[in-house]
């Protein structure tokens, strides 16, 4: 679709202010007055006219809802402002392989079955098949036919059961318990490993290196350190493609990894934008990915004790990427491209291994899960290759 932005004017602004305007970011009807369109040739609809105020709007629902804030309606945006215009009982759910059915409608639902103990998963708004058989049991508990979809009856079935106990979060919980069981040890642990870009879309070039040769290199280096310990990794992409989020998606869910790691770099119009930043699942349903949560906290927490790059935090995000993969996912901005103190940080090979030791460093604490930690900066690829060897004899 085309991306609407400040200053344009058409139909789909129109429908664009419609949208936000029953969501509760925008008044009835608008503050501008009738006026012309810039070429003077017709007549515009205020309504029509992305202006200040619609600005200010779109940019509160993007913060909102985990979406990158930047004022324009891209595919992102506009997918999320139709998700969101949905409401539970305003059409039917059901479970589609061909063309899901996304929407706050099935975010709705998601939340009443786990608040009546048949749903454990991301309250994410993707019908997919544990939204199905979670549904399924819930219709089959209380006598209705069991066919996964959610129409009149089920509905009325959910009212009238409510709820009385709320809160709590069972997909944390669980995703807290896959993580103890696989105990402290690397060995084993199925890692997919996500270089950004790729085949023709190199990227920005910096110093005569493209952002995708970075990334990819990134990706060896902490590929080779990972396989050294004992871990199964898998790339998203070969060398000479560049897939969709939703491609890498499917491919890691395929491998039915323990973790996933996308490695990105970042740009901006200010050369002064510089620093470090990680992401995990979050929500405005209050839905967490809590082991990429604490994750990215020690991706972002060893990156900045090991290496100049700013602390930009962590982030909850809708993205495609954190939420259609089934296994907890980080993406980890590893800086600005259009900045000269991280450019000089990125292009220099024994950075990249800092920061792929970094990375190695933040898994093996999450698995650790507070026992037998280290200080932040000072546990070593040394240390720690010698202790999962030393374990692995013991075993063996």
């Amino acid at each position: 679709m085309h991306r609407l932005r400040h200053g344009d004017h058409g139909p789909a602004v129109a429908e664009i202010r419609g949208t936000l305007t029953k969501l509760g970011y925008l008044h009835h009807g608008t503050s501008g007055i009738r006026r012309e369109s810039a070429d003077g040739a017709h007549w515009v609809a205020p309504d029509a006219i992305f202006d200040h105020q619609l600005d200010s709007a779109v940019r509160a629902f993007q913060q909102q809802r985990g979406l990158l804030v930047d004022g324009i309606v891209g595919p992102a945006t506009y997918r999320s402002l139709r998700e969101a215009s949905y409401r539970l009982g305003a059409r039917t759910l059901i479970y589609q392989l061909s063309a899901p059915l996304y929407g706050d409608d099935v975010a709705a639902l998601q939340a009443k079955l786990q608040d009546l103990g048949f749903y454990a998963g991301r309250v994410d708004g993707f019908f997919g098949p544990q939204t199905h058989e979670s549904l399924s049991s819930f219709q089959r508990e209380i006598g209705i036919a069991a066919d996964g979809i959610c129409g009149p009856q089920t509905l009325r079935s959910l009212e009238l059961l409510g709820t009385r106990v709320t809160g709590g979060s069972p997909h944390a919980i669980s995703e807290e318990e896959l993580v103890r069981r696989k105990g402290p040890q690397l060995g084993g642990k199925r890692i997919v490993i996500d270089p950004g870009l790729g085949g023709p879309s190199t990227g920005t070039i910096v110093n005569g290196i493209s952002e995708a040769d970075i990334l990819w290199d990134l990706a060896m280096r902490l590929e080779g350190r990972m396989a050294a310990t004992g871990m199964e990794t898998f790339l998203s992409r070969p060398h000479n493609a560049d897939p969709t989020e939703a491609e890498r998606a499917l491919t890691s869910n395929a491998f039915d990894a323990d973790l996933m790691i996308s490695l990105r770099c970042d740009s901006n119009s200010s050369p002064s934008a510089n620093g470090v930043a990680s992401f995990h699942f979050g929500n405005s349903h209050g839905s967490v990915s809590m082991i990429g949560q604490v994750l990215t906290g020690f991706v972002q927490r060893e990156i900045v004790a090991r290496t100049p790059l700013r602390d930009c935090r962590t982030h909850g995000r809708t993205w495609e990427l954190l939420r259609l993969t089934n296994m907890p996912t980080v993406q980890i901005d590893l800086g600005y491209l259009s900045n000269a103190s991280d450019v000089a940080v990125l292009t220099n090979p024994r950075m990249r291994d800092t920061i792929a030791e970094a990375i190695l460093i933040s898994v093996k604490r999450l698995y650790l899960l507070g026992q037998d930690d280290q200080p932040t900066g000072t546990f070593t690829f040394a240390e720690l290759l010698a202790e999962e060897l030393s374990v692995a004899d013991r075993i063996s």
